[in-house]
């Protein structure tokens, strides 16, 4: 597997953006298809973004589509989310995953690598 690690989270005020980033090391970054996920308190974790594996496509959540922006540097085996026009409700700790074989890029149980997560906190 790949371990995975998220940066970039904090604290911003609605309508503010914040770049979360997600470092990859110990297996080859781009033999992995990638998305971000996110739970709130109190809520299941639920699904943001998803590059698809064959031709990385991104893919985005209803609430997110045309504010977030996914994306991956395989150069750097980082990859990206880009949050623009945030809203409070965006609150949650916002997790990036990995998954080594095709599969619906939706569901969790879809990914066999995890990051341990980085909070995003959007005031009113």
């Amino acid at each position: 597997q790949v371990q995975l690690a998220e940066s970039g989270g904090g604290l911003v005020q609605a309508g503010g953006s914040l770049r979360l980033s997600c470092a990859a090391s110990g297996r080859t970054f781009s033999n992995y298809a990638m998305g971000w996920f996110r739970q709130a308190p109190g809520k299941e974790r639920e699904f943001v973004a998803a590059l698809t594996w064959s031709f990385n496509n991104p893919h985005y959540a209803d609430s997110v589509k045309g504010r977030f922006t996914i994306s991956r540097d395989n150069a750097k085996n980082t990859g990206y989310l880009q949050m623009n026009s945030l809203k409070p409700e965006d609150t949650a700790v916002y997790y990036c995953a990995a998954r080594s074989l095709p599969g619906d890029y939706v569901k969790d149980t879809s990914y066999d690598s995890w990051g341990q997560g980085t909070q995003v906190t959007v005031s009113s």
